[in-house]
């Protein structure tokens, strides 16, 4: 028997209701970019679950949603004034403790702790949608992309993440700031050489370890896909962008690999109003 089963079976039991919660947030999220027409589609597992499953992939734990850089400047400004009760907006760039560079939109009335977390900083760790922002992308070998990418992002990652004082933590700030430095003036460089950001779209470097580009035209113009019975935006061609992600994206991973990624979530702090329930109440 597996030490830790009591407390996979409890996540089993909360699953679901995380879930709708995090849908709840995604329908806040999606009322308000129709209201000022502010460009998102659904990424990653979300679009995957969406083509593959109608919804949530069963043992999938977040939402991922995509935004180009100019919208989510948009999104930021008008989201901290018109976020539902219950729901707020977390940066990187305003809040210390953070362990990824990606806007979230939090639920405040429930916990999720996940690999990574710090709890020396105070900062909202309840439920979340992730929003990532996609910029353009010269015209470059994949291959190139992925090199440039991978080095950048997981430089940043490293420099990023608490050091304690030692030779080592000193000779990998040395490593890893040399890397990343470089690799930002070869992308730097080779973007201004090959200027073609007409045709490609991606998440930033720091977030795109695994050097993804989609076409342009596999993104916009952006339609509509059903997720959980509702409707959101989505690609224009969620079966291209979803082989840039995934490849053999309809195959159905083997047991093992199905696991809930959060260490401990609980849906809601003290049985309040869903989510959604607010979401309505505001409409």
């Amino acid at each position: 028997m597996k030490h830790n089963a009591p407390l996979e079976a409890f996540q089993q039991r909360q699953l679901r209701a995380c879930q709708l919660k995090q849908l709840g947030i995604l329908e806040a999220i999606d009322a308000i970019c129709r209201r000022h027409d502010i460009c998102y589609w659904l990424d990653g597992g979300t679009l995957l679950g969406a083509v593959r499953h109608g919804g949530f992939i069963p043992w999938d734990d977040d939402i991922d949603i995509a935004m180009p850089w100019e919208e989510m400047q948009r999104f930021v400004k008008v989201a901290q004034k018109e976020l539902p009760e219950g729901l707020v907006l977390q940066s990187a760039l305003t809040e210390k403790g953070l362990k990824e560079p990606i806007t979230k939109v939090r639920d405040t009335n429930s916990f999720l702790v996940e690999p990574g977390d710090n709890f020396a900083e105070n900062y909202a760790k309840g439920l979340y949608v992730d929003i990532f922002p996609f910029v353009a992308y010269p015209n470059l070998p994949r291959k190139l992309v992925k090199r440039l990418t991978l080095g950048i992002s997981k430089s940043y990652s490293i420099l990023h993440k608490a050091h304690r004082y030692s030779l080592r933590a000193l000779a990998e700030f040395f490593w890893f700031g040399t890397k990343y430095a470089v690799c930002r003036l070869l992308w730097a460089t080779l973007s201004a050489i090959f200027r073609g950001r007409d045709v490609y779209i991606s998440n930033i470097l720091i977030n795109n370890g695994y050097g993804i580009m989609h076409r342009r035209d596999s993104v916009f113009p952006v339609g509509e896909i059903r997720f959980e019975g509702k409707s959101f935006r989505a690609p224009a061609r969620p079966d291209a962008y979803l082989k840039d992600l995934y490849r053999n994206y309809m195959d159905i991973p083997p047991v093992e690999k199905r696991k809930i990624h959060a260490v401990f979530m609980l849906s809601s702090l003290d049985g309040g109003a869903s989510v959604s329930q607010n979401v309505k109440s505001k409409g």
